[in-house]
């Protein structure tokens, strides 16, 4: 599997770019998985189902299964957060996972850039950093995409994994 990373500090675009970027490399005939890191508490169930009820009892993992789709909650309670190699390794096999977050990790990525968030480009100190998109024209020494040029950021990456 190719794996590509959106990086970038908080409010930077990088959901937005991840979520256009999967719509077009779909559109081109890929199948495509992502992988999202999220620094907070996150749930993704409901207080009062029945799969959030198992949990709260105990289940170290709960599989909701319906027609459209499957959810796998594995519940952590106090072992340490699986690594990316991972998290990977649970993935079912695509063409393309994109990965929005896990700045520190080796893969390659494009960072989202927005001036008005007033963060340093994380670029400046990494190489895994193979582009940047961003809302300003900017002097580095590795490509520098509009980040609305979804179709340019797409071929970049395409040609970075050779798709």
């Amino acid at each position: 599997m190719k794996l590509f990373g959106v990086t970038g500090w908080k409010n930077n675009g990088k959901t937005g770019l991840m979520e256009r970027l999967v719509a077009e490399f779909c559109a081109r005939g890929l199948t495509v998985s992502t992988l999202k890191h999220a620094h907070h508490a996150t749930d993704v169930d409901q207080p009062g189902t029945d799969s959030f009820r198992h949990r709260a009892a105990g289940a170290a993992e709960v599989v909701l299964a319906s027609p459209n789709r499957v959810a796998i909650m594995q519940e952590l309670r106090g072992a340490e957060e699986p690594s990316l190699t991972e998290l990977l390794a649970r993935m079912r096999p695509v063409d393309l996972i994109l990965i929005e977050g896990f700045k520190r990790e080796l893969h390659p990525k494009i960072e989202a850039h927005r001036a008005e968030a007033g963060k340093p480009l994380i670029a400046l100190d990494d190489p895994t950093i193979r582009a940047v998109a961003s809302d300003v024209a900017l002097d580095l020494d590795r490509p520098v995409f509009d980040l609305e040029d979804t179709q340019g950021i797409a071929d970049f990456i395409a040609a970075e994994l050779s798709l």
